[in-house]
């Protein structure tokens, strides 16, 4: 009998997000202005409670609605090393000390990444707003050279997803791009602009409220379903499956 109640609370732990709260803008803009160490030690309970408990909460209940858009895309609630990214800032190569992310940064990762340079769905909401990210932010020189020659030996594919109004509906190709043609690549390809980017992220930006309510898994689903044909595009240049 104690398995058996054991089995169904495994079964049911996919439904137990029932929504970010108030606190948890609170909590971002109120750390945005006591971004030190004294004050995140006196409010850790805050950001158990209000952001890091709903949050792996609601990657369980994204998880399959993630496996529909694809199976090669990782949902992991786990504290650490997760979808849900650290609060510390990482500042040893900073100017800016200050140890604390002021945001909420979730990332579906691709099973074939190490990092967040591989291709991947991202959620981020912090006191200003929220976006949606879908694609690979940074990648490292010879996976950006792969999407490059992707795109130029496949321009007419590339440009009739890129300019795919399920896609732009929503949807805008983001990132920092080179001031000069990659080399290589003739000055007047017709995908120039496109080859010139050293990021291939696509963002979507939305109102916060869309990101409150138990609804928020099955809605965020829908944005980045828009972006598969993408995804896939840039997965097929790396080499991996989608």
């Amino acid at each position: 009998m104690a398995s058996k109640k054991k089995k169904t609370a495994s079964k049911n732990k996919t439904d137990d997000f029932a929504g970010f709260g108030p606190g948890l803008i609170q909590f971002y803009a109120e750390l945005s202005t006591h971004n030190d160490r004294e004050w995140f030690e006196a409010n850790k309970p805050r950001y158990e409670e209000d952001i890091r408990e709903p949050a792996r909460a609601f990657i369980r209940a994204f998880a399959p609605h993630l496996a529909k858009i694809s199976k090669h895309l990782v949902a992991s609630d786990k504290k650490a090393g997760g979808s849900l990214m650290r609060i510390y800032r990482d500042v040893r190569f900073s100017k800016d000390k200050t140890p604390y992310k002021t945001n909420l940064g979730i990332q579906f990762r691709h099973a074939a990444g190490k990092d967040v340079h591989a291709p991947g769905l991202y959620v981020h909401l912090d006191a200003d707003g929220v976006f949606l990210g879908a694609g690979t932010w940074r990648p490292e020189s010879s996976a950006l050279q792969a999407i490059r020659e992707r795109i130029a030996t496949k321009g007419k594919a590339w440009t009739k997803i890129r300019d795919d109004p399920n896609f732009t509906a929503h949807w805008s190709l983001g990132g920092d791009s080179l001031v000069r043609p990659p080399r290589g690549f003739a000055k007047d390809h017709p995908q120039l602009e496109d080859l010139k980017r050293k990021d291939h992220i696509a963002v979507c930006n939305l109102e916060t409220k869309e990101l409150f309510g138990p609804e928020a898994p099955a809605r965020l689903a829908a944005y980045f379903a828009e972006t598969t044909s993408y995804m896939r595009f840039l997965c097929k240049a790396l080499d991996v499956p989608f």
